[in-house]
């Protein structure tokens, strides 16, 4: 059997909670006759009668009785799903690579969840370039170099200023080091080895290291770094704050401009406004740090 009219659904549940179709009437704000052509047309649908007609108002059949409270809790939990849509926060999905994840987005989480606690943000981490619409990515953060797809906007976070790091603890006191000292120390490389670079525009050639560690991200070499393992690379803001903080100390004053800046993708179309709400909000702090 199809499913019966959803209006003489609605009238036959009013009628039912006043049992006087009156009552529903004003209940619903339309005409007591057009409650009682509802649920007639509802009692015709389903070949029975849902209400005694008496001189004082309605009372239920059997039947009646039964089917009401079905269709007054559907209609409860129709309420209550659409409340639930209604107040639901706001999804935000962003993309960003592990390290950028771990060493930049993450300590500055609070401040945005603060300021917007009706936006659901979620971070994917992965080096995999991802789908706006196959991955269901609303925000992208990457290393690249424009130009860009048309369809895409791009918002420059970051420009990559390349430095190297280490531990307070590994210097024992000393202050910049020249290539003879850094080559006895262990070099941290990651999967962008930008070391030998490096090198040759701070000391004009190579430095052969006396060991070296070897890792996947940089967010790990950063970690072997913090921990005093060795001297690591990486972009100047994702170690701002552990330089701020003493956690960690440059060896090498050497600044390399590494040529794949960080930027903040987006489809030129289709972007929810709260999407727009976390991109202006990753520009001003972006912007604000940077200077």
């Amino acid at each position: 059997m199809p499913l019966p009219p959803l209006n003489g659904l609605r009238a036959f549940a009013a009628a039912g909670r006043h049992l006087n179709f009156r009552a529903a009437a004003d209940e619903l704000g339309v005409t007591q006759g057009a409650v009682a052509q509802q649920v007639r047309g509802l009692e015709d649908h389903l070949g029975l009668r849902l209400f005694l007609r008496e001189p004082r108002g309605l009372a239920f059949t059997d039947e009646g009785r039964a089917y009401h409270l079905s269709v007054s809790r559907a209609f409860e939990q129709l309420a209550e799903a659409t409340d639930a849509l209604r107040h639901a926060p706001a999804r935000v999905t962003i993309s960003v690579t592990p390290t950028f994840a771990s060493k930049w987005l993450i300590p500055r989480l609070s401040d945005f969840t603060q300021a917007h606690p009706g936006i659901d943000l979620r971070i994917t981490a992965t080096e995999r370039v991802a789908s706006f619409h196959a991955d269901g990515i609303d925000l992208a953060v990457r290393q690249a170099r424009p130009p860009f797809g048309v369809s895409l906007r791009a918002n420059l976070l970051f420009t990559q200023e390349v430095v190297a790091v280490c531990s307070p603890a590994l210097l024992a006191g000393e202050g910049a080091v020249d290539a003879a000292t850094l080559a006895r120390m262990t070099l941290l490389h990651d999967t962008h080895d930008l070391w030998p670079r490096f090198a040759e525009e701070a000391f004009g050639g190579s430095v052969k290291p006396a060991r070296a560690l070897r890792f996947n991200q940089t967010t790990l070499s950063l970690d072997a770094a913090l921990a005093g393992q060795g001297v690591a690379l990486a972009s100047r803001f994702l170690v701002q704050r552990d330089l701020e903080a003493g956690r960690l100390l440059r060896p090498v004053p050497h600044v390399m401009e590494g040529g794949l800046d960080f930027y903040l993708l987006s489809p030129r179309q289709g972007v929810s406004s709260a999407a727009i709400i976390v991109r202006d909000w990753l520009c001003a702090v972006a912007k604000d740090e940077a200077g």
